[in-house]
């Protein structure tokens, strides 16, 4: 089935994860259309079309998808999520606002908790379906994990947050250890990253070390051997490429991660990182498969099949989603809009 689909984004990375859903939407013969509330407007390129609110409303799409945790209620058609990252250990990886009629899950691990709370609240269903953002991704790495390189390369990726993130306690290491030539570096932040901490690593910018400001960090991925990070969910989708991930008081540890506690200990890790022992790569392999057993790049197509599933059941819910005033009275106030709902 076609039909209009409206892509909803409050941060720039909403592009990354909803255009392959737009690929595959215009697949099908249906229209795809967007909207921001926040950054990545600008960012839109010939051919993708940006509405107004009330565009949005005369345009009457049969869904609104967004990776954001809440969306406008006042725009027609089912609203669907479909996630802006995978579970790092983060407290509250689930949010449930009562705005969705749909969530798409990434994998079994999600699936399981998104059901349980479904069956206990009523007013929203579950599918499990893969990660959009994914799809070009796997696409691009189907095949064999490849050999590491002759000079290795080390993607090293923080979280903003200052209780979560070890770019400060692991700065003079990096510093040091991408000196010496015995290693290629690529430094990459989140986007909400101090700018001080972000100033202090593009300043270590020399022939082996790149600082890099890619929009789609899944770009980074294929140039890397291994990663080094902490509680990002970035990590879960490094993994997917079946490549090792050295982490610094990761919150959640497990054999999937090389995860270490000191900074003395860092520049063993990355060696045993970049040995690649099988016993390390088959826990990766088991761990990739519970997050996002999906490597066939069609997870947009299963996120529209189910779209179409739930309106052809109905379109509607055991129980009516929660009334939300709060939640919506800041929603209407951020987007500046105060008409009927």
């Amino acid at each position: 089935m076609s039909g209009k689909y409206l892509l909803y984004g409050s941060e720039r990375y909403a592009l990354a994860i909803l255009r392959p859903l737009q690929e595959a939407i215009r697949a099908r013969g249906g229209e795809a259309a967007w909207f921001f509330d926040g950054p990545g407007a600008e960012d839109l390129v010939e051919g993708e079309r940006l509405l107004s609110v009330a565009e949005v409303r005369a345009w009457q799409p049969k869904a609104v998808v967004t990776s954001s945790n809440a969306v406008p209620h006042f725009f027609p058609g089912v609203k669907v999520e479909t996630f802006h990252g995978f579970d790092a250990g983060k407290p509250r990886h689930i949010y449930i606002r009562g705005f969705f009629d749909l969530y798409c899950t990434t994998g079994p691990r999600d699936t399981a908790q998104f059901r349980a709370l479904s069956d206990k609240l009523g007013h929203f269903s579950v599918a499990e379906t893969g990660w959009p953002k994914l799809d070009p991704f796997l696409r691009s790495i189907a095949g064999p994990l490849p050999p590491v390189r002759e000079t290795p390369v080390i993607l090293y990726h923080s979280t903003f947050s200052p209780s979560w993130s070890a770019a400060e306690t692991l700065y003079e290491e990096v510093r040091r250890l991408s000196r010496d030539g015995r290693w290629k570096w690529i430094v990459t932040f989140h986007p909400k990253m101090n700018p001080e901490t972000v100033a202090k690593f593009r300043a270590l910018e020399n022939e082996h070390l790149r600082f890099a400001d890619d929009d789609n960090i899944l770009d980074l991925f294929p140039q890397a051997d291994m990663m080094c990070s902490d509680t990002s969910s970035a990590l879960n989708e490094f993994l997917l490429t079946g490549k090792p991930v050295v982490t610094f008081k990761n919150r959640r540890p497990g054999p999937q991660l090389i995860d270490i506690d000191q900074v003395g200990q860092f520049e063993p890790a990355i060696e045993r990182a970049l040995a690649r022992p099988p016993e390390l790569l088959k826990a990766i392999r088991d761990y990739a498969d519970a997050i996002h057993p999906y490597y066939d790049g069609r997870s947009s197509e299963r996120v529209l099949d189910a779209i179409d599933a739930f309106i052809a059941a109905g379109a509607r819910n055991r129980r009516p989603k929660p009334m939300n005033l709060w939640r919506k009275l800041k929603i209407r106030r951020r987007i500046g809009y105060w008409g009927p709902a």
